[in-house]
């Protein structure tokens, strides 16, 4: 065994010309970037304000930064999987290599579900939740830091795949014996299961952290009924999250065990069950979905009540259903293998509890339909995305009531027609909402609005290219289409597969054109500060916290008294005022901790891939000992003072006056 363990200069791919090709693009943009941050002198700020920063508002921003770039990495890898399937008919290879499409469409789904919908959800949350329940902050700050920086660890490692080894070419679920090192000798599984690995362990104590953030820390007076409803589906997604990630975890770990201490916890014929690891991966996997789509469910509720200026609809049904599909999407995992040869009793529970989930979702759908109905309801960005979603999450709905029948699933299940399905669930229902929520709640965060005219043609090309995208799939499907392909031989297959393709190309222009908007707002920010008749105007400001917020919140936590209480608040003329005194305010301090924890983890993962002992040993042993000296570390906190205090809400209250905010 060498210094360097299995990596050797075999493991860089410079035979496949598309991956070298990004790999040139991919350095040049970072030096490019790091030139530009040394020339503007950045490097101090970028540290001390932002990689160190425990501000749930900064974390927030730099998970949806990771998000966006993850959105384009594994859009990258999908219009690859279509274009090859649009050129590989009649029997034509393609371009895309057997071994090299599997890898493509595995990390496909890895990235678009677990380093792009989970860091975009979190970050919306980071950014709204504590505002909404009158917290400071989280309740545990650094524990959100590491926590960041962890899933950021997870995502450097699947890039890493890239150019250094390969990735797994087992699908996302990774089912075994495919994924034992009989059939998968190579190091993709393993880039696979410790990149999963950290990002879980990251998401976990999120979860955790906002559950006690809910628990405990909101301001006085506020009950549970209080709470708006996007805390709500945030606080549900949280519960499936304490309770499901843990499992995906076992799971990765005897996955793990197997192929590295050679146990034999999924492999038959050495007293093991491979169906085992399937029904624990799907018993994460199916509360995965609603963990993605219940604050998405939120964010359409917070914009419909906004943009029709009326109060939602009801609020209780809203929250009972919420509990009633992260109860029920507990709890139908089996109908993942209907195909697997379970009894009917079982298959047919299963198929009846999952079309249940059918009725609590109508239940809100019908909530912002009569939110909506004889309210004014203003045409921007965010109300475009609600609408969207409205119609193509039902059709996906309506798709998996379908799927939800056992003898229809047994036809379908290996089909694109279930692909269909799931992307019109997650692309209609959380990328929808994540979108909607970041066009929403940009102001909050940056201090300025979106520009509206981008964002429309961003929303017109998502939409109008999932549509082309998918619905050929649906039809697909019907033909028997079976997925995982990467050369078809069936003409009758062919006008439906380029009509997909071109799909994928018009949803690439929507993510340009969200690119081009975030361009265009960064440089006309100025013009974009002004909130006076617009929407936005009260609705984003929560509170008496201007945009964008002080690096803590609330000089005074607010006394709450009813759900609309800021409303109360700007009607007797208490919003945006001076409090006579203010007493002295606890802060954490940033901290450096969180990031060098995660990068000896991450060291530690890479290691284990590769088998490189000695920087497992001294990666782990690194975490351990930063982990250990913040623990016992007396500078970690300290008071920002009364007068400073009211240096920053007089600089504050007259900004809001200026941008017309003011009650």
């Amino acid at each position: 065994m060498s210094f360097l363990g299995k990596l050797s200069i075999d493991a860089v791919p410079y035979h496949e010309p598309i991956i070298m090709i990004t790999l040139a693009v991919v350095g040049i943009v970072g030096l490019v970037v790091a030139a530009l941050v040394t020339k503007y002198q950045k490097w101090g700020i970028l540290w001390r304000d932002w990689i160190t920063s425990i501000d749930h508002k900064r974390l927030g921003v730099m998970y949806i930064i990771l998000a966006l770039i993850m959105l384009v990495r594994g859009f990258a890898d999908a219009i690859m999987m279509r274009t090859q399937l649009a050129a590989a008919t009649n029997g034509a290879e393609g371009y895309l290599p057997p071994e090299h499409y599997d890898q493509i469409f595995t990390a496909h789904g890895v990235i678009m579900i677990i380093f792009m919908a989970m860091p975009f959800m979190i970050g919306l949350m980071n950014i709204v939740v504590p505002l909404q329940i009158g917290a400071r902050d989280v309740a545990f700050p650094f524990l959100n830091n590491l926590s960041f920086w962890l899933t950021a660890g997870g995502a450097i490692l699947i890039n890493l795949s890239l150019g250094l080894g390969e990735f797994a070419k087992t699908g996302w679920v990774a089912y075994p014996p495919l994924s034992g090192l009989e059939y998968s000798p190579g190091v993709g599984v393993d880039y696979y299961i410790w990149a999963l690995q950290i990002s879980g362990l990251g998401t976990l104590l999120t979860g955790v952290n906002f559950l006690v953030t809910v628990l405990k820390m909101r301001a006085p007076g506020m009950k549970l009924m209080d709470m708006p409803i996007f805390t709500w589906t945030c606080t549900w997604a949280n519960v499936l999250i304490a309770a499901s990630f843990p499992i995906l975890t076992a799971v990765l770990a005897m996955l793990t065990l197997d192929r590295y201490l050679d146990f034999h916890f999924f492999t038959n014929e050495a007293g093991g069950n491979a169906m085992m690891y399937i029904n624990l991966f799907w018993a994460w996997g199916h509360p995965e979905v609603y963990i993605l789509v219940l604050p998405a469910f939120g964010i359409f509720s917070e914009i419909v009540s906004t943009f029709t200026g009326k109060r939602l609809f009801g609020y209780k049904s809203m929250v009972y259903a919420t509990a009633s599909i992260s109860i029920l999407g507990f709890i139908v995992w089996l109908h993942h293998f209907f195909t697997m040869g379970s009894s009917a009793n079982v298959n047919a529970f299963f198929g009846v509890m999952t079309m249940v989930i059918a009725v609590p979702t109508g239940v809100k759908l019908f909530n912002w339909l009569f939110t909506m109905y004889r309210g004014r309801l203003r045409i921007s960005v965010p109300i475009l995305w609600t609408l969207g979603f409205m119609v193509t999450f039902s059709i996906g709905g309506m798709t998996g009531v379908l799927l939800a029948i056992p003898g229809a699933d047994f036809v379908l299940h290996n089909s694109l027609f279930l692909i269909a399905h799931f992307h019109n669930t997650i692309i209609g229902g959380a990328v929808f909402g994540y979108l909607a929520g970041f066009s929403f709640w940009f102001p909050k965060a940056m201090g300025f609005k979106l520009d509206e005219r981008w964002g429309k043609a961003s929303f017109w090309c998502w939409l109008v290219g999932f549509f082309v995208a998918f619905m050929p799939l649906y039809v697909l499907g019907f033909m028997g289409m079976t997925r995982r392909l990467n050369h078809t031989n069936n003409p009758e297959w062919n006008i439906w597969l380029y009509i997909a393709a071109a799909g994928a190309v018009i949803i690439m222009f929507g993510i340009l054109f969200t690119v081009i908007q975030l361009f265009v707002s960064f440089k006309n920010r100025e013009q974009l500060k002004d909130h006076s008749g617009d929407p936005w105007n009260g609705h984003t400001l929560e509170w008496s916290t201007a945009s964008p917020p002080q690096y803590y919140n609330f000089a005074k936590i607010p006394h709450v008294h009813d759900i609309d209480a800021w409303t109360d608040m700007k009607e007797k003329g208490l919003a945006y005022k001076m409090e006579e005194s203010y007493a002295p305010i606890h802060m954490p301090k940033n901290t450096p901790a969180g990031i060098f924890m995660s990068a000896g983890i991450t060291a530690f993962c890479f290691a284990m891939i590769w088998h490189i002992w000695w920087l497992a040993i001294v990666g782990l042993v690194g975490a351990i000992t930063v982990f250990l000296f913040r623990c016992y570390s007396d500078d970690v906190d300290y008071y920002v003072q009364p007068e400073e205090i009211v240096e920053i809400e007089s600089a504050h209250l007259e900004s809001a006056k200026k941008e017309g905010v003011t009650a």
